[in-house]
């Protein structure tokens, strides 16, 4: 629940403060936040787990950039620079760490018994 918010806050955010980042619509950055905080929470499923926390953060970091940077790029009246996407995806892998450390540490990353 909680990617579901910040990841669109991250790049509504991003659009104000970064270089090479332009929404011509506020939706638009919404809907790329949404696209990241769906692949992210499929990605933490498959890969978070204890031991693997630098890797998970890495996996989201680089996946996030690509993200942006295609997506992004697809829609009308919108540009991000690879380095706007870049800067993005740093945001988002500092968002992701402190998550990822919490989800670790509380233990919310077991899988349940198939």
């Amino acid at each position: 629940m909680l990617k579901i918010f910040a990841c669109p806050i991250a790049v509504i955010v991003a659009m104000y403060l970064f270089p090479g980042v332009d929404y011509g619509l506020l939706w638009q950055a919404i809907v790329v936040g949404l696209v990241l905080a769906l692949v992210g929470v499929a990605m933490e499923y498959f890969i978070l787990r204890r031991g693997n926390l630098w890797l998970s953060v890495a996996a989201h970091f680089v996946v996030s950039v690509l993200i942006v940077y295609f997506l992004s790029n697809f829609l009308w009246n919108a540009s991000v620079t690879f380095l706007g996407a870049v800067l993005i995806g740093f945001l988002l892998g500092i968002i992701e760490y402190f998550t990822h450390r919490y989800l670790i540490s509380t233990g919310k990353t077991q899988k349940s018994p198939a």
